[in-house]
């Protein structure tokens, strides 16, 4: 079935700015099937990070329910991004506490591509900070990227198990 959209009925409206509108009405829409939820598998290992903290969760729930369970914090083998002494803070020169951030979630990285490789997890889902999740992109493996389920690109590490299961459920 074709589905053929009108031009915006106000003039002062954009194509584009028309179709977003019709996107978010869509998306609050009680009609059950414009609903879209991520559903994670049984064994989903989710983990939430930021430049300076991991919280690891085991989704325990059978699908289309979840149920996060939070897992002890691993100990991570601390990835070195550069040797050698900085000089002045820039782009191209990071200060010490963006270098820390890049060795975490460099760390973060090293530890999820070692689950991946073994076989406690069939899928991976990753939430983090933009930036971390950029640092993070750069070290994954292909073990890793074969049983990434998504990436959510939002700091969600200091919120409750609850805000982290709706993120989820409407990503």
């Amino acid at each position: 079935m074709i589905e053929v959209k009108a031009m915006p009925p106000d003039p002062g409206l954009s194509a584009w700015q028309w179709q977003q509108n019709d996107r978010t009405s869509a998306q609050h829409s009680t009609d059950p099937r414009m609903e879209k939820y991520m559903i994670l598998n049984n064994g989903t290992l989710v983990a939430v990070t930021d430049g300076e903290s991991l919280r690891l969760f085991h989704n325990k729930g059978h699908e289309p329910h979840l149920d996060l369970i939070e897992v002890e914090d691993p100990v991570l083998e601390m990835a070195h991004a550069g040797s050698g002494a900085r000089h002045r803070s820039s782009t191209a020169n990071p200060d010490q506490s963006r270098l820390r951030e890049d060795d975490f979630a460099a760390s973060i990285a090293n530890y999820l591509n070692d689950q991946a490789r073994g076989k406690a997890y069939e899928h991976i889902l990753v939430i983090a900070d933009p930036r971390t999740l950029g640092e993070m992109r750069k070290h994954y493996q292909p073990s890793l990227s074969a049983k990434l389920t998504g990436e959510i690109g939002k700091d969600f590490v200091k919120h409750s198990v609850e805000a982290i299961k709706f993120a989820v459920s409407i990503a």
